[in-house]
């Protein structure tokens, strides 16, 4: 990438701001509107050329900031003391033959060793939108194989070589040969020792969503509802069954085994080299976040994400390594781990004949040893201070459970390989908190939270959402005068949600991917969003926020 990358400079009014003494600005308490409507009267407010009808009148209380207002512009806001740099939207060059995907999610930096300044960042693709990748109207769904073959290039990760300039500014390094992809179409093996309808080897990785970080330098990126793309399997009675899903249609072109997807991939930023780790189960996985033994043995806990999902642990056998251990499901109703393993658990033998078949079928291993549903569980975040687990639940309307909740775990004697835990709702989504359909999760270095929310484009500013305008990045501290209350430091674009927020390691720089904006348009001369070109199509991109406020806030607790 160019050093002139686009700069979005600070209004007048944020330039004053800098020019404050922003302790001053920072310590002095300021009674301000909150932007987390109460059911009740109605009112409205101007954002930019849209307006946001509220439910009520907004709760009165303090704040360390000047907040966002929810907003239905077309447009990335920020506070007042940030501004964004957009690093990379969606088809630019990556190399000289392969592009950045669509859809971005996850983030991940992987420093160089002895560097701070220097890494290669892993970003995931989730998922796409036909109508925007190939720029015509879809009808039925019906694609060309060549048109399926774009699109799966445009799936999997993207690994990008970034360093600072000399104005201390994040950039990718052009044509670095660190610079690759993987896509739907890399062939990715299965780990060592296992075999999945016949293959050691998978045709690429898909519907990256979350993801996690290894204490040994690789990242986890946990491939979710592949279902969409080639239908799903039942297994019960010990018999497979197809279910064909039509949402995508891939499997028209390309009859994939599902089979073959759902897994968490570990992959090696430096060479790019990947493996699918069948010891942790596959199902629609969202996360993967590590926490260490004592004896330096990793415990994953994952999530996943559909209505009724459960949440799991894995807790390996083997020092700095994810091929042997032990999966469990949690029951949270209970507080405990449910082992889901042939020779600890005598509820699963009569329904598998292998270990292997046990972790290829979780899910119905799952429902058998008793795991909790859940309400379609998303990232999971570990307190930095406290070791606390919080577990972003976005919502469930078979539960009329609109607007989600986060969820604690506190392992018994806060040790990763207890078998039993105390778990809780910490918070729950909604107008009185401000947060509906938590999403992605980051702790700063300070054990701040921030929050994205997950409001499908449908569903924006309608029925129980009315008010709540576009998806939103929220600020929590945990500790302090304001600890627990949210924030709403950000806004998205019009169809769009905030997704894979990341501390560079200094704490200046917030990386944020926006994900696709104008997911609703079905008609490519009426789209939905033109961000960020303000014409044309929409890209999804990812962005650097910096700005004094972002400093302020790192150090509030």
């Amino acid at each position: 990438m160019p050093n002139n990358l686009p700069m979005h400079k600070p209004s007048p009014v944020q330039r004053r701001l800098q020019r404050r003494h922003f302790l001053e600005f920072m310590g002095r308490s300021l009674t301000l509107t909150s932007l987390t409507p109460l059911l009740g009267t109605g009112a409205t407010f101007a954002v930019g050329a849209s307006t946001v009808s509220c439910t009520s009148l907004e709760t009165q209380k303090k704040s360390p900031f000047p907040v966002v207002r929810p907003s239905l512009k077309d447009d990335l806001i920020l506070a007042e003391g940030l501004h964004y740099q957009i690093l990379i939207k969606y088809n630019e060059s990556i190399n000289k033959t392969e592009k950045f995907g669509t859809h971005n999610d996850y983030l991940a930096l992987t420093l160089f060793p002895g560097k701070t300044d220097e890494g290669i960042l892993l970003v995931n693709h989730e998922y796409l939108n036909p109508t925007l990748i190939h720029a015509r109207k879809i009808i039925n769904g019906e694609r060309t194989k060549d048109e399926v073959l774009l699109e799966q290039s445009t799936l999997g990760c993207s690994l990008l070589h970034l360093k600072k300039d000399a104005n201390d500014q994040w950039q990718i390094v052009k044509d670095s040969q660190y610079n690759r992809r993987l896509t739907a179409r890399t062939p990715i093996p299965f780990q060592k020792g296992y075999t999945i309808l016949d293959s050691k080897v998978a045709i690429g990785t898909l519907v990256n969503c979350a993801g996690g970080v290894t204490p040994w330098g690789t990242v986890l990126t946990c491939e979710e509802n592949y279902d969409n793309f080639y239908g799903d399997v039942t297994y019960v009675n010990k018999e497979r069954k197809f279910v064909p899903i039509d949402k995508y249609r891939w499997f028209d072109h390309f009859p994939l085994p599902p089979e073959h997807y759902g897994w968490v991939v570990e992959v090696d930023p430096f060479t790019g080299k990947a493996v699918k780790r069948n010891a942790l189960g596959r199902f629609e996985h969202e996360c993967a976040t590590i926490k260490m033994t004592k004896d330096q043995r990793p415990v994953v806990y994952m999530g996943e994400d559909r209505k009724f999902g459960c949440l799991y642990k894995f807790i390996s056998s083997k020092k700095n390594s994810l091929e042997k251990g032990t999966l469990y499901v949690a029951d949270t109703e209970k507080g405990k781990w449910i082992p889901l393993d042939l020779k600890k658990n005598p509820k699963l033998k009569p329904h598998f004949d292998s270990q292997t078949e046990v972790l290829t079928y979780t899910r119905e291993a799952a429902q058998l040893a008793g795991g909790t549903p859940q309400d379609r569980p998303e990232d999971i975040e570990i307190d930095p201070l406290t070791g606390d687990i919080f577990v972003a639940l976005t919502n469930n309307s078979d539960r009329q459970n609109y607007y989600g909740s986060l969820l604690k775990i506190v392992e018994d004697n806060n040790n990763p390989e207890s078998m039993t835990f105390q778990a809780s709702t910490w918070k729950s989504g909604g107008p009185e908190w401000g947060v509906a359909c938590p999403d992605n999760m980051a702790f700063d270095r300070n054990g701040n939270l921030w929050v994205t929310s997950d409001i499908a484009d449908e569903n924006t500013n309608r029925g129980p959402y009315k008010g709540l305008g576009n998806n939103s990045l929220f600020y929590v501290p945990l500790r302090g005068e304001f600890a627990g209350q949210a924030f709403r430091v950000a806004t998205s674009p019009c169809d769009a949600e905030f997704t894979g927020p990341m501390f560079s390691p200094d704490g200046k720089t917030l990386f944020l991917c926006v994900q696709h904006p104008g997911e609703g348009t079905t008609d490519p001369l009426k789209p939905t969003s033109t961000w960020p070109d303000r014409q044309g199509l929409p890209k999804s991109s990812v962005v650097m926020i910096q700005g004094p406020l972002l400093d302020q806030l790192l150090k509030l607790s």
